[in-house]
């Protein structure tokens, strides 16, 4: 697409938006009495504007029923966990049955890797790539531990190559055949943190299958991002957090998948809780655990309400708007954002490196080569919030739902002036 960098130019583009109206959905930071262009959607989504109404009913219920909110109140708390697997079903490509919602991202993946991480001495090694978050870092090491082996000897890193940026999905499937049938799981990030690269999560999933692991996919910055099939892909398990791109409040509640496949076994290794015991007889208190037929055999305690009312907040709007219409805002946003980048770059004479492949979302991790946290602090300063991630790259993430093309044009501007400056 042939793009203008002109405020004329952006603007025409939001005109033509069909999501224009769900930036006013949104509260935004104000810096120096103006809408700051938020970039860190990869890191908090921004407050829809709903969460607070969703947050007060149930105080509301809290402060009129007390305890009768359980049963009595309009969404009754009982069952509140319940009403997000529609909405979420089709962000992640599942079945209603094989999605839900509790605890927090890496709490959930431990809890997963109860049921599909089962070493044996033929079969204990896990994959995962090189420098993934850190906390899948202590995650797996400490899972392996607890098996009582040694990470050094299981855990097996997928690595870049030599002066590149992002990994190559041949080297990803020549390591799954390498280390063949000792491989018990597979569980990577599907969308990088670092660079933005989106993995081939079909492929590698039906790689590792093929030799007879386990799959599963921290999906922290894929879901409301990229587009998901878990189910068609047969992963086997996924959780993801609900506060980056679907904007439902720090440290939030977490989503979580099980492939339908593990469903109604009653033997299968599980920590278990109230929560998952047959609902229908949750309230006899029989001794003996009876799975919920569904993902929801793996919830272990009542849900959080409080918590949980903003992540529902936020995906009516998802529900609303639906993915393949944020997917496609995307894709614009995100060309015209290298475009603006390119554009001043030859402007000013500046070295941005877009590490970010082809095979991306909405993030763009750029090197600013000669640049230092300088740069950074003057655009924090002067009204962009972005992220800076050692040794000198800056992540800019816009998100559909609430960034504008005028957004990217006046990050050009604000870019621009740092160089004239210095």
């Amino acid at each position: 697409m042939h793009f203008q960098k002109t405020l004329q130019y952006a603007q025409h583009l939001d005109q033509q938006d069909p999501l224009k109206d769900y930036r006013n959905k949104f509260h935004f930071p104000k810096i120096n009495s103006k809408e700051v262009i938020y970039f860190t959607g990869n890191s908090l989504g921004l407050q829809p504007k709903n969460a607070k109404k969703y947050v007060d009913e149930i105080m509301t219920d809290w402060a009129e029923l007390a305890v009768e909110g359980h049963f009595q109140a309009e969404k009754p708390w009982w069952d509140y966990h319940e009403r997000f697997s529609q909405k979420l079903a089709p962000i992640v490509g599942a079945k209603p049955t094989e999605v839900g919602v509790m605890n927090t991202l890496t709490v959930n993946l431990h809890l997963l890797m109860v049921s599909f991480y089962r070493p044996t001495k033929q079969r204990y090694r896990i994959i995962m790539e090189e420098k993934a978050f850190p906390s899948d870092q202590y995650m797996i090491a400490s899972q392996v531990r607890f098996h009582g082996l040694d990470p050094e000897e299981v855990i097996v890193e997928v690595k870049k190559r030599e002066g590149e940026h992002h990994f190559r999905t041949e080297d990803i499937l020549s390591k799954i055949n390498e280390v063949g049938e000792e491989c018990a799981l597979v569980l990577m990030g599907g969308v990088n943190y670092y660079s933005g690269q989106v993995l081939d999560m079909e492929t590698i999933t039906k790689a590792g299958k093929g030799v007879g692991a386990f799959v599963g996919w921290d999906l922290a910055h894929a879901a409301g991002n990229v587009e998901l099939k878990l189910h068609e892909w047969e992963v086997d398990f996924a959780s993801w957090c609900s506060y980056k791109y679907m904007n439902s409040g720090p440290g939030n509640v977490s989503g979580f998948f099980v492939h339908d496949q593990y469903h109604g076994q009653k033997d299968i290794p599980r920590f278990e809780g109230w929560w998952g015991h047959n609902k229908e007889r949750r309230f006899l208190m029989e001794p003996d655990f009876q799975p919920e037929p569904d993902s929801n055999a793996w919830q272990i305690s009542n849900a959080p309400v409080i918590a949980q009312a903003p992540h529902l907040a936020s995906l009516e709007y998802f529900e609303e708007v639906g993915m393949p219409a944020l997917i496609n805002k995307r894709d614009k946003i995100v060309a015209y954002l290298e475009f603006i980048l390119q554009e001043v770059a030859k402007e000013v004479g500046g070295d941005f490196e877009i590490i970010t492949p082809k095979e991306r979302g909405t993030q763009l991790s750029v090197f600013l080569h000669g640049q230092g946290k300088e740069l950074f602090h003057y655009l924090m300063k002067n009204g962009v919030i972005t992220d800076w991630r050692e040794p000198n790259v800056i992540r800019l993430a816009p998100a559909p739902f609430y960034c504008s093309f005028e957004d990217m044009w006046r990050f050009g501007m604000v870019l621009k002036e740092y160089f004239i400056e210095n």
